[in-house]
């Protein structure tokens, strides 16, 4: 008789606490995070996000700068497919942690002819040389500075027809090669290079396949490159303001003719700096 009368008062209390639990995940699920993200979210973009100041933000447990603002950023790689978790923990002491997957792009392929045959397959006494400038540049891109003008979007670096795009497959002169991880933009030799947002110049130099180049450091791992220049007008360590001249089209290195590619990195993670422009690309001249 009191086994019958305790079993139900049981059952009552596992059903209230299940319901309780269900409802306790349901308010947990539906309540908004206090961050937000930014960006096209594509493969090959840059994110940008922003927290509370005095936040922690992560990728895949990996620490992230984070402006005093609360602003921080990071990149899709243009081959991911896989989501990236960011984690933020808040100065009050809670958190939040999504999950994000890149929407995918279908990248074209794109035929080069004419560019210098030593370019396209060069001799071995310049393989050296091409395998240092590479070091060179891969260890450039690992610096993490202070950094956040670049946040409120890129501007165009020069006018130009836009004769290559970021992620296209690239034939060149016949010969399969790496995809193409920049935008091309074609003008007249001497046309000025502006800087797209403020910055530190960390490299300018003259590099075989590149020719003249000039990297800039935007802070939080965030650089932008500028490809072929007839002229540098920077060094090394300066201080670029966003619109600044930082150097003239050219047709130097491996190209066919005068124009800029612009490349964007976050650390070695291959961006496309046209999915982060604030304004429209400049009239060709």
């Amino acid at each position: 008789m009191a086994a019958s009368v305790i079993q139900p008062v049981r059952r009552r209390f596992f059903l209230g606490a299940s319901l309780s639990l269900a409802v306790s995940r349901a308010v947990a699920q539906e309540k908004p995070v206090r961050f937000s993200l930014s960006g096209s979210m594509e493969q090959g973009s840059l994110v940008t996000g922003s927290a509370p100041p005095g936040s922690l933000a992560a990728l895949d447990g990996r620490p992230l700068r984070v402006s005093a603002d609360g602003r921080f950023a990071f990149g899709f790689a243009p081959d991911q497919t896989a989501a990236s978790l960011i984690t933020v923990r808040y100065p009050d002491g809670g958190g939040d942690s999504r999950s994000y997957t890149p929407i995918v792009r279908q990248y074209d392929v794109q035929r080069v002819n004419g560019l210098p045959q030593n370019t396209v397959t060069p001799p071995p006494e310049v393989r050296e040389r091409i395998a240092r400038e590479a070091e060179a540049i891969f260890l450039t891109r690992l610096s993490d500075t202070p950094g956040s003008d670049f946040l409120s979007g890129l501007d165009w670096p020069a006018p130009g027809v836009e004769s290559g795009i970021f992620g296209s497959q690239r034939i060149n002169n016949g010969v399969p090669g790496s995809p193409h991880y920049g935008v091309d933009m074609a003008a007249p030799t001497g046309t000025p290079i502006r800087a797209p947002a403020d910055g530190v110049v960390s490299l300018s130099d003259d590099h075989y396949l590149s020719g003249g180049l000039t990297l800039i450091d935007h802070g939080q791992g965030v650089s932008t490159a500028y490809l072929h220049q007839s002229a540098r007008l920077v060094k090394a360590g300066d201080v670029v303001k966003r619109g600044q001249r930082i150097g003239l089209i050219g047709a130097t290195g491996r190209a066919t003719g005068p124009h800029l590619h612009w490349a964007m990195n976050w650390f070695q993670v291959r961006l496309d700096p046209s999915r982060s422009t604030r304004k429209p690309k400049p009239e060709p001249l």
